[in-house]
């Protein structure tokens, strides 16, 4: 079953709670065909999703987001796939960027428990309903979400630098470094030929 299919039927079962179906189109390389769900029914339309016989979706791939500052929203995407038929889809929901909060997906599929702590760690999604929302990959006391687009890095977390010289910019200055430095010359080589190894002592006869 096709990605417009599956809007078309899950439409069909859940009404407004879907729309804005795209085709997949050529952006970067490709883009997957999608639809959007409200997200106060994206419980409902994810269950449908799971348990409808004809889609089957048993396997949530991954759950990533989408800053759009000049939106004022933070779009979370999921991906879904059915090793029962071997389709798969997209869907999105958008959430207030002041204040993001979408339905976890835990009781649904429980490899959601790691994807929506990463996004609530870098984006500030909150998942209601998660077990144990906190963050994953960032210090529990770092201020701010990294993937944000507004995100400004501190210079040092803890006294120490959160920035690194790169490797290349150490190495160029290796480089000059030796460059500048005057060549040491080669003795000059003798025209002479190499001496002759004096004759081994006869070893005294006892």
């Amino acid at each position: 079953m096709n990605v417009r299919a599956i809007f078309e039927h899950v439409a069909a079962a859940e009404g407004d709670a879907v729309d804005g179906y795209q085709d997949a189109v050529p952006q970067d390389g490709p883009r997957d065909a999608c639809f959007h769900v409200r997200p106060e029914r994206l419980s409902e339309v994810m269950r449908h999703l799971r348990d409808a016989p004809e889609l089957a979706f048993d396997f949530l791939q991954n759950v990533t987001a989408v800053d759009w500052p000049k939106r004022e929203v933070i779009e979370v995407v999921y991906h879904l796939y059915s090793y029962a038929h071997g389709h798969e889809v997209c869907v999105k929901t958008e959430t207030p960027r002041a204040a993001p909060h979408v339905p976890s997906v835990v009781a649904l599929w429980p490899t959601a428990n790691w994807l929506e702590r990463e996004q609530f760690d870098l984006f500030g999604v909150a998942f209601d309903g998660h077990p144990d929302l906190r963050r994953l990959l960032m210090p529990d006391d770092w201020v701010g979400h990294p993937m944000r687009k507004d995100f400004k890095e501190p210079k040092s977390y803890r006294g120490m630098p959160t920035s690194r010289p790169s490797p290349l910019d150490l190495l160029l200055a290796h480089d000059r470094a030796h460059a500048s430095k005057p060549a040491v010359a080669s003795p000059p080589a003798s025209d002479a030929p190499p001496a002759a190894a004096a004759p081994a002592a006869p070893k005294a006869e006892s």
